[in-house]
């Protein structure tokens, strides 16, 4: 399992950096205006439908499915279930895609209402959605392929797939002055990323011999199955997308910038739930899936384990680091060009507030494992609603004090009543055992947090007094010497709390 750990986290990571390339491009040509926030929502509105139906939803109800039929009735069974499901798949995707394209302008005003009183920025917004809205086909069908792919234990090409979207971006914005704006040359490239992604999928999928075809339309006993299972689904990862939406919703009447303080900042936040928590989630949860397949109820229970272990020694130096240096960070990374130092300010800031819930972030897709894998469905729905209920609730309450910093702040809190149901559910059912080594680690890995904190806080403020002579590269030299500090007080930090025995069983467990 570690060595799949690693392909997925490596190329999510190559994806990442690439991802911070592109949005220094996006950063120093759109800055944080109008325009730039006209694009972020013909980024996101797609975004979040892939979430709720392709990423969310159809991979918890998919992989546990198609891993059952293949494991209990051989390849043919699973390659027909497949081909139903492709099937449906892609004419819904279609029907709503047309839909999308028709009904715009009314999706536009639902979805971003304070546009309304600025008809230029809302006739941009609508424009470039239209245009990046295919990519949300194109990706449920990529998502489609990688899930199968991963029941192979084929994780590669999926979890490169999105350095494309990177490239892609990267590659139109070099040439927007082709482009009616640089928003339009942003939007062109989602979609052209969405086509290679699709064709990379689809050809590893060829080689593999599992490409679905069009298939008669029939509800077998495994169709029906994989509905029932949706629907929670569906109903859970929406939990999640109502509250981004609701993000998206209430910004467009802040000041402009501040949907893009909230873009910078979540891109950040989404680099260790990318690399750690999603990479670790992908990988568990077809594990997980074939021990309970076999019978190998206990084997399931320590995987589980060790992936909490190895998502909390990775994201907890992400925790310190946003939450005593974020404006380091974002200065380092971001503020150049079009993007001004009081933008990276209030980035930073958002970038905090999200830190406060990053830990549920990365782990939720772990925690949740358990129950899809039995095919259970519908019992993190529960934990998921609660949680966006209160989430916003608190976006509401806290936006005008705080503006996007109070959405984020909503959005953490939301987060941390996700993840502390879904363990409790977990516990209750049996599928998992909050016992005295696990809340000892649990204790290791917060003193080491607040060891690496301080050392990360103090390092800041001795940079700020020896590097203000520099002129250039004051900030990117501040951040090299903080991860350096970092690395070697959280690194001494494991050993004296955990000691060698413990990370040598967890690489060999």
């Amino acid at each position: 399992m570690l060595g799949r750990i690693f392909t997925v986290g490596g190329y999510t990571l190559l994806s990442r950096l690439t991802g911070f390339a592109r949005d220094i491009i996006l950063a120093a040509i759109l800055g944080a205006g109008p325009l730039a926030d006209a694009f972020f929502v013909a980024l996101r509105l797609p975004n979040h439908f892939r979430a709720i139906f392709a990423e969310g939803a159809f991979n918890a109800a998919f992989v546990p499915a198609y891993a059952h039929v293949r494991g209990e009735r051989g390849e043919a069974s699973a390659r027909l279930f497949a081909d139903r499901i492709f099937t449906l798949l892609f004419f819904s995707q279609l029907v709503l895609l047309i839909l999308a394209w028709l009904f715009m302008p009314q999706a536009m005003s639902i979805l971003a209402p304070g546009f309304t009183d600025d008809l230029e920025q809302r006739r941009l917004a609508i424009e470039l959605t239209r245009i990046t809205f295919p990519y949300l086909l194109l990706i449920t069908l990529v998502t489609l392929y990688g899930g199968m792919l991963n029941v192979m234990h084929r994780f590669a090409t999926a979890a490169a797939a999105p350095i494309f979207l990177n490239l892609s971006m990267m590659a139109t914005l070099a040439l927007a002055a082709f482009f009616p704006s640089a928003g339009h040359a942003a939007a062109w490239g989602v979609l052209i990323a969405g086509v290679l992604e699709f064709l990379l999928l689809a050809g590893d999928a060829a080689r593999s011999g599992i490409l679905p075809k069009f298939a008669p339309l029939k509800l077998d006993d495994d169709v029906r199955a994989f509905f029932r299972a949706l629907g929670p689904a569906t109903v859970g990862s929406m939990g999640t997308q109502v509250a981004l939406f609701a993000d998206t919703i209430i910004a467009t009447f802040l000041p402009a910038g501040a949907l893009s303080a909230l873009y910078y900042a979540d891109r950040l936040n989404q680099l260790p739930i990318g690399v750690i928590g999603i990479a670790i989630g992908t990988v568990l949860l077809p594990e997980m899936s074939r021990r309970l397949t076999s019978g190998d109820h206990a084997g399931a229970m320590a995987s589980q384990r060790r992936a909490f272990d190895f998502t909390l020694l990775f994201s907890v130096p992400f925790v310190a680091a946003f939450l005593t240096i974020p404006d380091v960070i974002m200065r380092a990374m971001f503020a150049r060009g079009a993007f001004s130092k009081a933008d990276a300010a209030a980035a930073g800031a958002t970038l905090a507030a999200y830190a406060v819930g990053l830990v549920p972030f990365v782990l939720i897709r772990s925690a949740v494992a358990t129950f899809y894998a039995r095919k259970d469905t519908a019992t993190p729905v529960k934990a998921a609603l609660t949680g966006v209920a209160v989430n916003v609730a608190l976006k509401i309450a806290l936006v005008g004090a705080l503006a996007q910093v109070g959405l984020a702040l909503a959005t953490a809190v939301g987060a941390w009543i996700n993840l502390l149901l879904v363990l409790a559910f977990a516990v209750r059912a049996g599928h998992l055992e909050l016992d005295r080594t696990l809340l000892r680690s649990l204790t290791r890995f917060v003193a080491s947090g607040i060891i690496l904190g301080a050392a990360l806080w103090f390092t800041a403020r001795f940079a700020a007094v020896y590097f203000a002579q520099m002129t250039t590269f004051r900030d990117e030299t501040a951040l090299l010497l903080l991860a350096a500090v970092g690395a070697f007080v959280y690194g001494f930090s494991v050993l004296l709390l955990f000691g060698r025995g413990w990370l040598f069983s967890l690489v060999r467990g």
